[in-house]
């Protein structure tokens, strides 16, 4: 698959076969294209946990306001911010870096899930302390999304784009 093929093909999943699941050759893969994201100063300041258990996939479900789709995925990703790794840059790579590198790695993750045929959602609407406790997170560790991972039970159409001339300027 092209890259800009992926782009547009790119869905937000919610909805995921029971039976069908992830082998950790994927999950590898997935995290793979993570690590080949790009990053400030190439720090690298993301950690990505991934989560099978369905106990603890319930947990983060509900530490998610009730979003209890996210636990029906075969794999929740769940990326953070390194706010250790990002220190060299003091606090705007603590504050913004650290966020960026791991979205940007997200972004990755994402792409290559559409050209393996799965799907995935940026699940950001969550209680930040609740999913630190949940995994036991080193307090250098800041939960900033969540990608549940499966096979899609059906895949959304797509949405429409705002116009490039609406979303952008040309300054010469």
């Amino acid at each position: 698959m092209e890259v800009f093929e992926a782009i547009k093909k790119r869905r937000s999943v919610r909805k995921f076969d029971q039976n069908k699941k992830i082998t950790n050759e994927q999950i590898e893969k997935l995290l793979e294209a993570a690590r080949w994201a790009p990053s400030a100063g190439n720090l690298q300041s993301r950690y990505f946990i991934v989560v099978h258990d369905q106990k603890a996939k319930n947990k983060l479900a509900l530490a998610s306001y009730g979003q209890i789709w996210i636990a029906q995925a075969p794999v929740v990703i769940v990326a953070c911010a390194d706010l250790k790794k990002a220190g060299l840059y003091g606090k705007r790579g603590r504050e913004l870096y650290a966020i960026q590198d791991a979205s940007i790695a997200c972004q990755n993750i994402w792409l290559e899930a559409t050209e393996m045929g799965l799907g995935t959602v940026w699940v950001g609407a969550f209680s930040e302390k609740l999913v630190a406790k949940i995994l036991k997170l080193e307090p250098h560790l800041h939960p900033i999304a969540m990608m549940p991972i499966g096979y899609p039970v059906k895949i959304p159409s797509s949405t429409s784009r705002r116009p490039i001339k609406e979303m952008s300027k040309l300054i010469l």
